[in-house]
């Protein structure tokens, strides 16, 4: 009886830790292939004074003016990648300017890298927390409230309010992902696709993922 027991116990531990390796394997698999599928924008104020905060607001109106211009015909986010690089002194440019319209001296530090964001939603698109590349503004000390949106597919001009993506950049995301990855940020509705992307943020959280680069 007693050894029948410790068998069960054994058994028990090694179904989970296999449980547990393909459930980190998942995880792991898929924050990897959704990273690689987008392109971020995160710009960050110089500190949370309502007049620097403002001011983070306008310089990102500025930037999705132009970036929408020079990347509204991208259809992967490499190329997307590759255009912001060509156009990097002008986006600094543009940041510069803006400040210095508002009668701001703050200097402007602009870098293209893998970060760490949090879970954040566009509308119907959720995307889960990890490491995503990015290009990131830093205005003045870079010491103030931060924010974000996706520029590859392009979500920064959706309508949270109406909780709607553009069908245009459903599709470009569809086509840069597997069915199964795209209906884990388009739906969180049904229980499986629920529990899934709670798992994913679970292991991201817990630093179990190593996603960057």
């Amino acid at each position: 009886m007693k050894k029948n027991f410790k068998m069960i116990v054994i058994l028990s531990i090694l179904l989970f830790l296999y449980t547990s390796i393909c459930a980190i394997s998942y995880a792991k698999n898929i924050s990897t292939d959704i990273a690689e599928s987008v392109f971020r924008l995160h710009v960050i104020a110089n500190s949370d004074r309502e007049e620097d905060q403002n001011l983070k607001y306008l310089v990102r109106d500025h930037l999705l003016d132009y970036m929408n211009t020079i990347c509204k015909d991208c259809k992967t986010k490499q190329e997307a990648i590759s255009i912001v690089e060509k156009n990097k002194n002008t986006f600094e440019q543009i940041a510069i300017d803006t400040i210095t319209e508002q009668g701001f001296s703050y200097p402007v530090t602009i870098h293209i890298g893998n970060f760490e964001f949090p879970t954040k939603n566009y509308g119907d698109i959720s995307l889960p927390a990890g490491y995503y590349d990015a290009l990131r503004v830093e205005i003045g000390e870079a010491q103030g409230q931060n924010w974000w949106c996706v520029m590859f597919p392009p979500l920064c001009f959706v309508d949270i309010s109406s909780g709607i993506v553009p069908d245009e950049s459903k599709e470009l995301m569809e086509n840069n992902l597997s069915e199964e990855e795209f209906a884990l940020v388009n739906d969180n509705s049904s229980p499986a696709i629920q529990f899934k992307f709670k798992l994913l943020e679970f292991f991201t959280n817990s630093g179990l993922l190593t996603a960057k680069k």
